[in-house]
């Protein structure tokens, strides 16, 4: 079951400190939902867990994620795939751009596709589409909140 989330996000922060952070494991690790480690392999490659809850599924992923196209600071290509046991298999990719907004602010936009298998495919395309959206609303906001330096609500 193939997926297509997109969305922006304007993060109060100059495009190369955003830049850094979308390539820091530990940022990435600490605005990921459910993200129990992120560990860089080299500078295109990580290994990843991730705890995911989708309806009443809950499994653990583990994966690997590799940066591709890299455009420094303005984009690259992200992609990955994970394997959580019986409850089935994720993966997919997401472009991400970075525009400069004025000297002080970035507009972050993604276009993520995503394919998932096993269980988690059985639960029906409104309920993945639903819980995948809100897992990316939640990373992006994260991200910005982290990067940009607001503090979280």
């Amino acid at each position: 079951m193939a997926l297509v989330i997109e969305g922006e996000e304007r993060i109060a922060a100059p495009l190369q400190k955003v830049w850094e952070a979308l390539n820091d494991p530990d940022v990435l690790r600490q605005t990921i939902p459910g993200c129990q480690s992120l560990e860089k392999k080299s500078d295109t490659e990580m290994a990843a867990t991730v705890v995911v809850k989708i309806g009443p599924i809950k499994a653990t992923f583990n994966g690997e994620v590799t940066l591709r196209n890299l455009n420094p600071p303005h984009s690259y290509t992200i992609q990955g795939e994970g394997k959580g046991g019986i409850a089935g298999f994720a993966k997919g990719g997401a472009d991400v751009t970075l525009t400069a907004d004025g000297p002080e602010a970035t507009i972050l936009r993604y276009a993520a596709k995503a394919d998932v298998g096993g269980k988690i495919a059985q639960l029906g395309s409104r309920l993945i589409e639903s819980t995948s959206k809100k897992l990316a609303g939640q990373f992006f906001s994260s991200f910005g909140e982290k990067v940009g330096g607001s503090p979280p609500p």
